[in-house]
């Protein structure tokens, strides 16, 4: 039997799909269980670190999402949702981009958490937040999805992952032991 390129490209691209979609099911799992919970970068927002003058609570002071970043929020809570999670615990840091990252998703209301935001201007603040965020990771039962909005620093600082803006890192929080990244989930194109 002979099957044309392009039949055989809209094949092979399918399993492809096919494919990553197994793999990531493990992952999907654990985070529709409450085993592991979801470490979300915000979304796409051009440049890095904050211009002068940035202020907490007063968006035009802040680097925000642009529009891809926040057609990739939408598009991340899509994928959410097509792996059995209309609703979820939903944490953010009080930057703006992040606030409007975890909106956008749609599966839940959003708390800002003071623990999440960035420590990109004062790296010797690093470790000491670090360890309070896990502090606080350790002494919650979330009972099913978690999702915390974060920067890429303190993502950095919990697992040692360096993920994209829009990437989760799945990780399982252990009383004792260091967090176990379980794997990742890439931001949907």
């Amino acid at each position: 039997m002979r099957i044309g390129r392009r039949r055989f490209l809209v094949l092979s691209l399918g399993a492809a799909a096919f494919g990553k979609a197994r793999a990531t099911e493990p992952l999907w799992s654990a985070l529709r269980s409450g085993e592991a919970i979801a470490l979300l970068r915000h979304a796409a927002a051009p440049g890095s670190g904050d211009p002068p003058g940035f202020r907490l609570g007063d968006c035009s002071t802040q680097r925000n999402l642009s529009q891809e970043g926040r057609a990739q929020s939408r598009a991340i809570g899509d994928l959410f949702r097509a792996n059995g999670i209309s609703t979820a615990a939903v944490y953010s840091s009080q930057w703006c981009r992040c606030l409007d990252t975890a909106r956008l998703l749609g599966i839940g209301e959003v708390v800002p958490l003071e623990l999440l935001n960035s420590f990109f201007g004062d790296s010797s603040a690093g470790e000491k937040r670090t360890a309070a965020l896990l502090a606080w990771l350790r002494g919650q039962r979330f009972g099913g999805p978690a999702v915390l909005v974060t920067h890429q620093v303190n993502i950095t600082g919990l697992t040692g992952e360096v993920p994209d803006s829009g990437e989760m890192i799945i990780a399982r929080i252990h009383q004792a032991d260091p967090v176990q990244v379980i794997g990742h989930v890439a931001t949907p194109a």
